[in-house]
């Protein structure tokens, strides 16, 4: 098994008298897609934005790469790549000129027009952000996740909003960073997202992690307690439907 990436052990965040998380420990592993999993107050965010350095805890121990959050944050920020949402951008600034900025933040030399080409944005390359589709918006937010070559990268429901051509495309983004070396932790309402992506799922509710495991397992775990669908269960769904009618290429102003 690959080593340990992140390491959380019996974290807990309160808000006053509020428990948002009780007590949760999880791994996650080198070059594994792993998926945070729960409906809205679960804690799941929390306990991201937490790991990410964004959030202070109550209790607990976290190690990212080797590095305690308590005595590392800094080091561990140059270590992770996190998904940045439409208000951190500048809106007067165009593509190019955002890489170039964020690199300059990190401290890092990046081929702008290289990363945009590998999120399929090149011709978008002197667009404003506020130009792009919902679709290009997500890739942007990806590529940029990767200026610093981070070893962990959060992504925060990057396909919420997007046509059905937009998501799958983004899926096969998602899939070919991690390939390239990036371990990469995720959230998202679309369960069949979180199947076809993610190596191990963590799902929480209420603040605690009540199952965690691959996916194929909790659905054969869930089948032989009983479980049947009240339907039977197609070889394909309306998504391949729409897909095959109407074609896999992106359709983009």
């Amino acid at each position: 098994m690959a080593d340990k990436i992140i390491s959380v052990r019996n974290l807990v965040k309160n808000y006053g008298n509020f428990e948002a998380v009780k007590g949760i420990s999880f791994d996650v592993y080198e070059n594994e897609i792993f998926g945070l999993l729960g409906p809205n107050g679960a804690g799941k965010s929390t306990t991201l934005e937490i790991i990410e350095t964004l959030r202070s805890k109550t209790a607990g121990v976290i190690l990212v790469a080797g590095y305690d959050l308590d005595k590392d944050s800094e080091t561990i920020k140059g270590l992770i790549g996190v998904q940045l949402q439409t208000s951190g951008y500048y809106p007067g600034l165009n593509l190019l000129q955002l890489i170039d900025l964020f690199a300059g933040l990190y401290n890092e030399e990046v081929d702008g027009m290289a990363l945009l080409r590998s999120v399929n944005l090149e011709e978008k390359a002197k667009s404003q952000y506020k130009e792009l589709s919902g679709g290009q918006k997500q890739r942007f937010s990806v590529a940029t996740t990767l200026i610093n070559k981070p070893k962990v990268i959060f992504l925060d429901e990057p396909t919420t909003g997007l046509d059905p051509q937009a998501r799958r495309n983004l899926w096969e983004l998602i899939k070919i960073i991690n390939d390239q070396g990036a371990t990469i932790i995720i959230t998202t309402h679309y369960m069949d997202e979180a199947e076809y992506l993610c190596d191990r799922i963590a799902i929480i509710d209420s603040g605690k992690i009540v199952a965690m495991d691959t996916p194929d397992n909790l659905i054969d775990e869930l089948v032989a307690s009983g479980f049947e669908r009240p339907r039977e269960v197609k070889q394909a769904n309306l998504e391949d439907v729409f897909i095959h009618l109407t074609g896999k290429s992106l359709r983009e102003d």
